[in-house]
Formats: C-alpha cells, sequence, structure tokens
C-alpha cells in the first residue's frame, strides 16, 4: 500500500518532462489538484496526484494496482481517465455519478480554471475552455455537497467561491 509522498514521488517521475498548456510543469496541476483534496483524506489525495496518469502517460490501471496504489484510489482514477470517443458532456456526467470521483473533477476544473493559468492562454481558447469548465462545474457542483465543493474551491481556487454563492 502506497502512501500519498510515495504516489507524489511516483507521479513526479511518470511526468517527468511533462508540461501543460501554458509550459508549466504538469506536476505542479497534480499536486494543486491533491492538496484541494487534502480535507478529505489520502486516498482522494492520492487519486488527486493520478487523475491524469493513465491518460498522459504510459501507465495503466493494472500497473498502478501492481505498483501498490489502492485498488479504490485507482478505480476513482479510471473514472475521470478520458475514454476515446467519449464526448466531454458525457464524461462530466459519468463522473458525477461518482461522489469521491466528483470530488477529484471539481479540482480538477478549479484548478484549470484558475485566472492566473487561463490569462496565459490565447483569447479563443480561453473563452471556449472558460464556457467548457463552467458548463462542467454545473453539472459536478449539483452531484455533491455545497461544504465539499466550497472546500476543494477555497483552496484551489478562491475566486470561484463568488460563483458558487
Amino acid at each position: 500500500m502506497r502512501t500519498v509522498a510515495e504516489v507524489d514521488a511516483f507521479v513526479a517521475a511518470a511526468h517527468a518532462g511533462g508540461v501543460d498548456k501554458i509550459g508549466v510543469p504538469y506536476v505542479a496541476h497534480v499536486r494543486a489538484v491533491a492538496a484541494g483534496l487534502a480535507p478529505f483524506g489520502p486516498r482522494l489525495q492520492m487519486a488527486g496526484l493520478l487523475h491524469d496518469v493513465i491518460e498522459d502517460t504510459a501507465w495503466t490501471a493494472r500497473q498502478l494496482r501492481a505498483e501498490g496504489v489502492p485498488a479504490q484510489v485507482v478505480e476513482i482514477v479510471e473514472r475521470v481517465t478520458n475514454q476515446p470517443g467519449t464526448p466531454y458532456e458525457e464524461k462530466i456526467r459519468r463522473i458525477s455519478t461518482c461522489r469521491d470521483a466528483t470530488l477529484v473533477k471539481i479540482a480538477d476544473n478549479a484548478h484549470n480554471s484558475r485566472a492566473d493559468r487561463s490569462a496565459r492562454l490565447p483569447r479563443e481558447q480561453r473563452a471556449r475552455l472558460a464556457a467548457k469548465y463552467r458548463a462542467a462545474r454545473d453539472v459536478l457542483w449539483a452531484a455533491v455537497g455545497r461544504d465539499e465543493t466550497e472546500a476543494i474551491v477555497s483552496l484551489v481556487n478562491p475566486l470561484l467561491l463568488a460563483e458558487l454563492r
């Protein structure tokens, strides 16, 4: 069984050299997502750290389990992983049927929606992603309690609190 610190080291290696849409080392994104999930315990922190590892690296769910990642964590990661051919809106609806996956996706969405990050994107891409993430929040936030959403948003992207209220 892996600890949060061990999973953090693992994702740092798995995402080594990778950068996000704005050129920041990718591991910073998954760490920010995990930080927003800290109030919910180590299982969700691990899922936050790993939420993109199947999608963006060569790692598989089977390999994660073999490395000692708890099965419940891998299941959450699988649920938030993009499936080829599945529209984003359908993915969000699927995620919203599982509380833990929803919390991970709320943290991911909140970090991706940060103004300091989106400001570094081209105007058209910024507008398209803002609309996409806003529509996703409508579904995700309705799927869990307001207190849970507020706990995550206050840590990851406090500017979204005004939208929540």
